[in-house]
């Protein structure tokens, strides 16, 4: 039984502080109440918190877009996490596509140029797939955790003393408020006209009954202001003490911003090491294609059109010259003689794609240009050709000498 009558008064006593404080609120809003106003220095750290708070949540979640743009996944990983479970693994768009690469190589056949390439492709893009899970594992852990952490631990326990702040100057504003009402009806009070009228019994008797009724009134205002002065003097110094708890938190926001800016330079340094490892990979790729023949490789000399559409070649090398025109054959050799007396350079236009026999041949691609020259001693029926970095010997049926 006391245990309830104790919790109804303090169930009463709640009620009662907070429809003072929603009292209070609505007056300083209509204008209808004086307010407490915060020292500046107080202001300019609630300012930069707020600030703060913002803008790490904006850096949060575009980080974590930029190491997850599938937005399933995030919803996915995050329901995971609240959940407290791990979530399952999953192949991410490198690895998926290297595995592709070297499934479609492999069906093509490993000794193909095109299905190597392939397979070697798909290796890469495959390493290049771990290096974005480890990116993505240390920047959550670098980065974005710290970010988190502050948006969730810090910043709300600023929040919250900060409305404890916020209800304490309420408090004291209503004291300050009551306390002024009891000293104007102190004040009203005592003007009221105490003189004592004589002219019968009757009206003595009801003079004497006033008098008493004013002494009392006096003393219960009297009461109410000494309460009242007690209450603001408790309020004011509950309200102090909150703003300097509110304040000490705050300041620590530059403590905050000198670790956040050490998890920016890990998380800089782990992109660092991200972007170098793709660059060493694709350096890497880049010269084992350097080996495959030219038809599978990027060709910066061919022309942006539309290519035009390949002749198959003779079948046997031996019988190339006699299975080609005369025409063509007598303009191609007239211009290979030229070539070889004057010792010089020509650019020349290759009329059908060749798969090169041995490493010593440049392989050839149906249209592309290319430079030849000719070399004391050559065989005559070849010429060497030159392709960026890349040359190798190239039949000359297989060619269109420009001007």
């Amino acid at each position: 039984m006391n245990i309830m009558d104790f919790n109804v008064k303090k169930l009463a006593a709640d009620a009662g502080t907070f429809l003072s404080r929603a009292v209070q609120f609505t007056e300083e809003k209509l204008g209808q109440a004086e307010k407490t106003e915060l020292d500046a220095h107080l202001e300019n750290l609630l300012s930069k918190a707020e600030c703060t708070k913002l803008w790490t949540e904006k850096i949060m979640k575009q980080t974590e877009v930029l190491l997850q743009p599938n937005p399933n996944a995030r919803i996915e990983e995050f329901v995971y996490e609240k959940l407290d479970r791990k979530a399952p693994s999953r192949m991410n768009n490198p690895e998926l596509l290297g595995q592709y690469m070297i499934d479609a190589g492999n069906e093509f056949g490993p000794g193909t140029a095109y299905g190597n390439a392939l397979i070697k492709c798909g290796e890469t893009q495959k390493r290049i797939g771990t290096a974005d899970r480890e990116l993505i594992q240390t920047s959550a852990i670098n980065f974005l955790t710290p970010l988190r952490n502050f948006i969730e631990g810090d910043y709300k326990t600023i929040t919250k003393e900060r409305k404890l702040l916020q209800n304490k100057r309420l408090d004291l504003d209503a004291a300050k408020t009551r306390l002024k009402k009891a000293k104007v009806a102190e004040a009203r009070a005592a003007q009221l006209n105490t003189s004592q009228p004589e002219e019968n019994n009757i009206m003595v008797n009801v003079s004497y009954v006033l008098n008493l009724l004013h002494v009392k009134w006096l003393k219960i205002w009297a009461e109410e202001v000494t309460k009242s002065e007690q209450e603001v003097r408790i309020t004011q110094s509950e309200f102090d003490r909150q703003a300097e708890i509110t304040r000490l938190l705050l300041e620590g926001i530059s403590s905050t911003h000198a670790h956040h800016l050490r998890c920016l330079n890990d998380f800089v340094e782990a992109q660092m090491t991200y972007y170098a490892q793709c660059y060493q990979y694709m350096l890497d790729l880049q010269k084992q294609l350097g080996s495959f023949p030219s038809t599978f490789l990027s060709n910066n000399n061919q022309s942006s059109s539309t290519p035009v559409q390949s002749v198959s070649p003779p079948s046997v090398l031996a019988s190339a010259s006699a299975s080609l025109p005369s025409v063509t054959n007598s303009i191609v050799t007239s211009g290979i003689s030229e070539l070889k007396s004057s010792s010089g350079s020509r650019k020349a236009r290759v009329l059908y794609d060749y798969d090169a026999a041995n490493s010593s041949e440049l392989s050839l691609l149906a249209d592309e240009v290319i430079t030849v020259y000719s070399i004391p001693g050559m065989d005559s029926d070849w010429l060497m050709g030159e392709r960026g970095n890349q040359k190798g010997k190239v039949p000359i049926t297989y060619l269109e000498l420009l001007n």
